[in-house]
Order: structure tokens, then sequence, then C-alpha cells
């Protein structure tokens, strides 16, 4: 993250980074995920505000160690970790399962 500059949108929430790269950037988004390769800093700009943060109201699935999928919703992400929970459809009465993942998005969280 050492040449990544944060992105916030008009309401100052953050949307996500523009990472330096040869001439352009690269916008990223809070999960560290590239958007799209090299682009021009106002394209970067837009790409992000585009792309938003509803995506981490989503679900994802998270691969276990035994290989079987499950699915999560995300509870936090930083850029020192993501943690998801076991998507338990607002049930109040069940425990919560809960994994903490490093940061950027590994392969074994997807979107569901």
């Amino acid at each position: 993250m050492k040449e990544w500059i944060e992105h916030r949108r008009g309401d100052g929430e953050r949307v996500g980074w523009l990472r330096s790269e040869g001439e352009g950037f690269v916008p990223v988004d809070l999960l560290g995920r590239d958007l799209t390769g090299p682009v021009d800093w106002l394209t970067g700009e837009e790409i992000l505000e585009a792309a938003g943060i509803g995506y981490l109201a989503n679900r994802y699935e998270l691969r276990l160690e035994d290989g079987r999928w499950l699915q999560v919703r995300l509870t936090e992400v930083s850029t020192q970790r993501i943690v998801v929970k076991k998507d338990d459809f607002g049930a109040i009465d069940v425990p919560q399962v809960v994994y903490t993942l490093p940061f950027p998005i590994p392969e074994s969280l997807r979107p569901a």
C-alpha cells in the first residue's frame, strides 16, 4: 500500500484507492481488488465512485480448510484484515461463527 492514494466520495466515505502504476493509476476497491488496469487519474476516480461500496453488503463464500464453501457476510473490512461471519440469515438465536482473513481479499473468499 506504499503508493496507494485514498479516494473518498463527496460525502467523505472512502471508496478505495488509486495505486500508481507506470504512467497511470489502478483503481483498487476496499477489498484490495484491482478494478481495472492502469487508467488516468480522473477515470480511476470515476471507476471507484461507480463501484461504490454496495458490494460490501453482498453475500460471499469462504472456502474452508476441508474444501467446502460456506456462505458468509462481511462484518469488517480494513487494510489490516477482513472479518466475515457465517451467514445466519438474520437469526438472533444462533451462535456466530467468525473468520478473520488477511487483506487484500484472499482467493478463499469470493462473491456468492
